[in-house]
């Protein structure tokens, strides 16, 4: 099966500075992917890269290819937008709209153009069903996003991003705002999601990693150390360093 992205040589700089070295990996579809490594290693500048997120920092260039679906989403044809809607991702802060929660969810797809107002309602009530915050809000669709808590607020976010139909989720470290209990809640839906979509997410919290994912690559000063499936990394790594940052004795 053709995996959901193919990284081959992927160098990115920003300006002089070389962020990410030489990286080559695939990531498969329907799988839960996790990314660890120090602070400054590259893990949001990579994750950023599979939706063309860091296009929009001038001084950023990238080199080598990122194939999605076979298709590389750096070529000169591609649809940035596109690649947005099919990417989706939530950031390490919940940034939900100043709307409503229901006008929240419905943004993107009044932007695609879906003006009924039934098909609009449902694929709300079925992305909030499937981010496992709809009993929470079902009484209160029409009041501001902003009144909701911190852990609301993000799985809002994952519903916003369903809503459009991606085929990836990427998360930027989707718990480091979020209490316990808030950040269970979050991992016990990243684990469903994997069922329909391909999860990547960024964490600073190996415990989480080794909770929610199936395979789990090691950044380290932007070079991709160590690859491989979740529960090897963790009880059998290959590489003395991801050992090293693994058992704590840096990082």
């Amino acid at each position: 099966m053709e995996p959901a992205f193919k990284i081959n040589n992927l160098r990115a700089y920003y300006g002089a500075k070389e962020a990410l070295k030489d990286v080559n990996f695939e990531i498969q579809k329907k799988t839960v992917t996790a990314v660890i490594g120090p602070s400054g290693c590259g893990k949001s500048t990579f994750i950023r890269c599979l939706n063309r997120m860091n296009d929009l920092i001038p001084v950023f260039r990238l080199e080598g290819s990122i194939r999605f679906n076979g298709v590389d989403i750096y070529s000169k044809d591609i649809d940035v937008i596109d690649i947005r809607r099919r990417i989706g991702m939530v950031f390490q802060k919940p940034n939900p709209f100043p709307k409503s929660i229901y006008e929240n969810v419905a943004y993107g797809l009044r932007i695609q153009g879906i003006k009924n107002k039934g098909a609009l309602y449902g694929i709300v009530e079925s992305s909030l069903k499937k981010a496992a915050i709809w009993d929470e809000v079902k009484d209160r669709l029409y009041q501001s996003a902003l009144s909701l808590s911190g852990g609301q607020q993000q799985r809002l976010c994952i519903a916003r991003a369903i809503a459009v139909e991606p085929e990836i989720i990427l998360f930027d470290e989707p718990c480091s705002a979020l209490d316990p209990i808030a950040t269970a809640k979050i991992e016990d839906l990243i684990t469903k999601l994997k069922d329909d979509y391909t999860v990547i997410i960024v964490t600073h919290n190996m415990q989480q990693a080794a909770r929610v994912s199936d395979y789990t690559g090691f950044f380290m000063m932007g070079k991709l150390l160590e690859f491989d499936v979740t529960k090897k990394i963790f009880t059998a790594p290959s590489n003395k360093v991801t050992e090293d940052y693994i058992t704590g004795r840096f990082g």
